[in-house]
C-alpha cells in the first residue's frame, strides 16, 4: 500500500527552509533513557531465556553510571538533551530525572518501558499507553512532553493519530528526510522530525560492530555532508546517542571528540526536538500567508 502519512516531495522542489538567526543547520541529541525490566523479555534485542542478566546489567549500567558520565560530556559544550524517555523511569530512577532537570533537558513519551513495542499491545489500550506516559512524565518533570519516539522506533497504523490526539506535537520515529515533515492525522497536527537510526550509537556500535574510532568518522562525515548542503536550504542533523552505548569508557572519548569537531562550526543552531518543531510550526504558517 501507498503511504498516505505525508506527501512525496523531493529536497530539491522545496522552499529553502531558514533557521533562527541565519543558522545553515539545526543540530540536536536525541538520549534514549530507557528502563528495563529484568523479568521480562528484551524484546527483539536477545533470544536468551529470562533473567537475561548480561543484557539486563549492561542497560542497567547506563542508567546507574552511563548517563551521568554523559551529562558531563554535554555540560561540557553546553548542549541540552532531548531525552526519550521511558515513563518506568521517573518512579525507579528520581535521580536522573532531577538532575536532567537542572540542566533543562528537554523530556520526550518514549512508552512505558524498552522491554514492550507499541506493537506488544492490543489495538484497543494504544492510546491509553500514551496518554499513560504523558500523564507521568509531566507530573514527574514538571512539564507536558510535546514530542513521542516508540520503543525500537515501532509504530502501529494508529500511532501517528494517537499521539497527535493526545496532544503531542512531533514525531520522531521516521528517518525518511534531513528536514521535518508534516504528516496526515485524523485529528489536531504533527510533524515527523527525522532520526536516522543509521547515525546512532546503538547502530554503529552494536549492529555494526565498528570501532569507537570509526564511530568518530562516520558522525563527522555525517556532518560535514550536512554542513556543505545546508548552504542552499536549512538541514537537521540529530545525534541518538543509548545511555548503556555510547556511556561506557572506551566509547566515551569519542562522542567528546565528535561534539568538539560539530561545536567548532559557525552556523550551527545547537537546541532540543521541541525548538525545531516549534520554529518549522511557525514557518509553516508563515509561507501559508505568503502564498495566500
Amino acid at each position: 500500500m501507498n503511504n498516505a502519512r505525508y506527501e512525496y516531495s523531493p529536497i530539491i522542489h522545496r522552499r529553502p527552509l531558514k533557521w533562527p538567526q541565519g543558522a545553515r543547520i539545526a543540530f540536536w541529541i536525541p538520549l534514549n533513557i530507557e528502563y528495563f525490566h529484568i523479568d521480562k523479555p528484551l524484546s527483539s534485542v536477545s533470544a536468551s531465556p529470562f533473567p537475561d542478566v548480561p543484557g539486563y546489567s549492561l542497560r542497567d549500567y547506563g542508567l546507574r553510571v552511563g548517563v551521568f558520565r554523559i551529562m558531563e560530556i554535554l555540560d561540557k559544550y553546553g548542549l541540552r538533551a532531548s531525552v526519550f524517555l521511558n515513563a518506568d523511569v521517573c518512579e525507579h530512577c528520581p535521580a536522573i530525572i532531577e538532575e536532567g532537570n537542572k540542566r533543562r533537558w528537554e523530556w520526550l513519551g518514549h512508552g512505558i518501558t524498552n522491554n514492550s513495542r507499541m506493537t506488544d499491545y492490543p489495538s484497543e489500550q494504544e492510546r491509553n499507553i500514551i496518554r499513560e506516559v504523558r500523564e507521568r512524565i509531566t507530573a514527574a518533570v514538571g512539564t507536558a512532553p510535546k514530542g513521542w519516539a516508540g520503543p525500537g522506533l515501532a509504530e502501529t497504523p494508529s500511532t501517528p493519530d494517537h499521539v497527535a490526539a493526545e496532544g503531542f506535537e512531533y514525531l520522531c520515529d521516521w528517518g525518511c528526510d534531513d528536514q521535518p515533515i508534516l504528516m496526515q492525522v485524523r485529528g489536531g497536527r504533527i510533524i515527523a522530525l527525522p532520526v536516522h537510526p543509521s547515525i546512532s550509537d546503538i547502530s554503529i556500535f552494536l549492529r555494526s560492530n565498528q570501532s569507537p574510532e570509526q564511530y568518530l568518522r562516520q558522525v563527522c562525515d555525517h556532518f560535514d555532508i550536512l554542513y556543505k548542503e545546508s548552504a542552499q536550504t536549512g538541514k537537521v542533523m540529530e545525534l541518538p546517542l543509548h545511555t548503556f552505548v555510547i556511556g561506557l569508557p572506551f566509547r566515551i572519548k569519542y562522542l567528546d571528540k565528535a561534539l568538539e569537531y560539530i561545536c567548532s562550526h559557525e552556523g550551527v543552531w545547537f537546541t532540543t526536538g521541541g525548538k525545531i518543531a516549534s520554529w518549522y510550526y511557525r514557518q509553516q504558517k508563515e509561507d501559508r500567508g505568503i502564498l495566500e
